[in-house]
């Protein structure tokens, strides 16, 4: 496999320097924020903690969590980190489970967003004869800006679509030659669908696509690499944090390096709060080193996954964190059991169905019942109706293998469910309006 970074003197840093840089700028950030976000100096006077307790980077877990609900509760300057007029930029979250998170950007941190972007594209391939085509949303969202900057610093032609518009998407793809696609896996998978169904695989040149801003499982992967022909790859981000390029996947494909000398991960007990060892699934807790404008200091993302220390095979020295398994505020309880939309879609996809799928849980006399409708291809619509009955039995009983419980499943026509551009809709919880 080809080596290439684009800060190699921070990407295949030692770990006794990573822990360095980490320790120094934890704990001027501590002092900083202390001193200029009374919000969050209010959380540490409330755990008994000053800003000379933190000493090193393995102080951190001396210091209080910040949730989402701190965020609404102090917008919207109430954790700004800098002064106004040292901000040149907010984003935002979709504030569509509750008001919106407003994250504020300086020069700087622009800057350093940009290069953790520019680390990822290099990381999938990229260099200056690359066309990136950058399909995320732009405005408040960030996937969109952050790609671009990095495509930007790497200097590849870029090619700002935002999201949408999938004729023109494919045309351009076709037109200008195309050899990085970014937007969400889902609507990867429907430009992979679309471009086989127009017969124009061998019109495109795409050697690689960086896929984020969802969960999605390895079997997703699997489809739009064999379909497009190219390396899919995950990054991850969220606003709150800075966005895309938090962290990021190499050609190996063994998790995402996570850029932690702007970043301090950990793994916590998502009951308990307890900070777990590298192996362990629990919640993601990320904490802002470098950050000026919205410098998070132990922000719980919600996101379940597993931190690796063990060397990559590229060669860079980052922790990696696993592909999230789900996330803790949006997994479903359904009679009792944890169900996570990951589980379905790897049934879904081992069984040769499309990545199209709808979980519907509602409740009738008290009890639960779950719900998948799945798309069929279009060999198995053709299939009689005691054959298609008997695929809907065979996917129950995978699925109860899967997560335990019983699942109605409903083989629907191919495209009856509504695509997405954007993040894929997937669950229907019609609990919530009883």
């Amino acid at each position: 496999m080809e080596k290439r970074y684009f800060q190699p003197e921070a990407e295949c840093a030692s770990r006794e320097q990573i822990r360095a840089w980490q320790s120094e700028r934890l704990v001027a950030q501590v002092k900083r924020v202390y001193e200029n976000v009374p919000y969050y100096r209010n959380l540490m006077i409330d755990k008994g903690v000053e800003p000379g307790d933190i000493q090193s980077a393995d102080d951190l877990y001396k210091l209080p969590f910040i949730t989402k609900d701190d965020l609404r509760e102090a917008y919207p300057f109430g954790l700004l980190g800098a002064p106004l007029e040292d901000c040149v930029r907010i984003h935002s979250t979709s504030g569509t489970t509750g008001k919106r998170v407003v994250a504020f950007y300086t020069q700087s941190d622009i800057d350093l967003w940009d290069q953790c972007c520019a680390r990822a594209l290099v990381a999938a391939g990229a260099d200056k004869s690359d066309i990136v085509q950058v399909a995320y949303g732009y405005g408040l969202f960030t996937g969109g800006f952050g790609l671009n900057g990095g495509s930007h610093k790497v200097g590849c032609l870029t090619i700002p679509m935002s999201s949408g518009n999938t004729d023109r998407q494919i045309e351009f793809m076709c037109d200008l030659g195309t050899t990085i696609l970014c937007c969400t896996p889902s609507y990867a998978s429907y430009l992979a669908e679309t471009i086989t169904e127009r017969g124009l695989r061998d019109k495109i040149k795409l050697k690689a696509g960086i896929f984020g801003a969802e969960a999605w499982t390895e079997e997703m992967r699997h489809d739009i690499e064999n379909t497009l022909g190219i390396k899919a790859l995950d990054i991850y981000g969220l606003t709150e944090i800075t966005g895309p390029g938090v962290a990021y996947e190499c050609l190996a494909q063994h998790g995402m390096h996570i850029n932690e000398d702007h970043f301090i991960a950990e793994i916590i007990n998502p009951k308990t709060g307890e900070v777990l060892p590298y192996g362990e699934k629990g919640e993601l807790v990320f904490t802002c080193i470098t950050k000026q404008g919205f410098p998070m200091l132990r922000y719980r993302t919600k996101d379940i996954c597993v931190l690796n220390a063990e060397p990559c095979e590229c060669g860079r020295t980052f922790l990696r964190m696993s592909k999230p398994m789900g996330r803790s505020d949006d997994m479903l309880i359904v009679k009792g059991v944890n169900v996570f939309p990951s589980q379905i879609e790897t049934v879904l996809l081992n069984k040769g169905y499309p990545a199209n799928y709808q979980i519907i849980v509602s409740r009738e006399k008290h009890s639960d019942i779950l719900e998948v409708n799945v798309e069929m291809t279009p060999e198995m619509f053709s299939d009689s109706l005691r054959e298609i009955s008997s695929r809907e039995k065979e996917l129950v009983e995978a699925l109860k293998i899967m997560l335990g419980i019983y699942a109605k499943v409903r083989l629907v026509e191919p495209k009856s469910i509504a695509r997405s551009e954007g993040k894929a809709v997937r669950i229907i919880d019609k609990r919530n309006l009883y």
